[in-house]
């Protein structure tokens, strides 16, 4: 499933990262790391696929559809994990990177992470609590307006 099959690949924990910000909700960053063959990487794509139908059906309904909230809330958990990974792979020591992706390489070459990781765990960071704060605003918002109507039409 999430095998490395080609363990003599030096595997960039700074690049890993990157793909993670850029295009994990594609599962970018799990093809980088496992290959093609990844289940996770696919997972990623398909519920990237799913999501925006669900917020396309989201936007036409006025919040107003369930299948809607369930096809959004499986992008939102794609592109949410995407950040996360960006933020797990850019803050773990290079040596445990190097251990668990690089073990060929020991001795020989060794990641040495810079500001750019740096960046990217701060972007992602930013950018997802953004976006998992707004998602979470909508539902609430949502939710309590319908409580509000609900209880409009029980009073006349």
């Amino acid at each position: 499933m999430s095998n490395q099959k080609n363990p003599a690949r030096f595997r960039s924990k700074t690049l890993t990262a990157a793909l993670a910000f850029l295009f994990g909700s594609l599962g970018a960053h799990r093809f980088y790391l496992y290959g093609m063959r990844d289940v996770w990487g696919w997972a990623h794509i398909a519920g990237t696929l799913l999501g925006i139908p669900g917020v396309l059906l989201l936007v036409a309904t006025q919040r107003g559809s369930i299948p809607g909230w369930a096809l959004a809330v499986i992008g939102a958990v794609s592109v949410l994990s995407a950040f996360l990974a960006a933020i797990v792979y850019g803050l773990r020591p290079d040596a445990k990177w190097d251990g668990q992706f690089n073990a060929a390489f020991a001795g020989s070459r060794a990641s040495r992470s810079g500001w750019t990781v740096i960046f990217v765990v701060i972007f992602s960071l930013l950018i997802g609590a953004f976006l998992l704060m707004t998602g979470l605003a909508l539902t609430f918002q949502t939710y309590f307006e319908s409580q509000v109507e609900a209880a409009k039409a029980i009073s006349q």
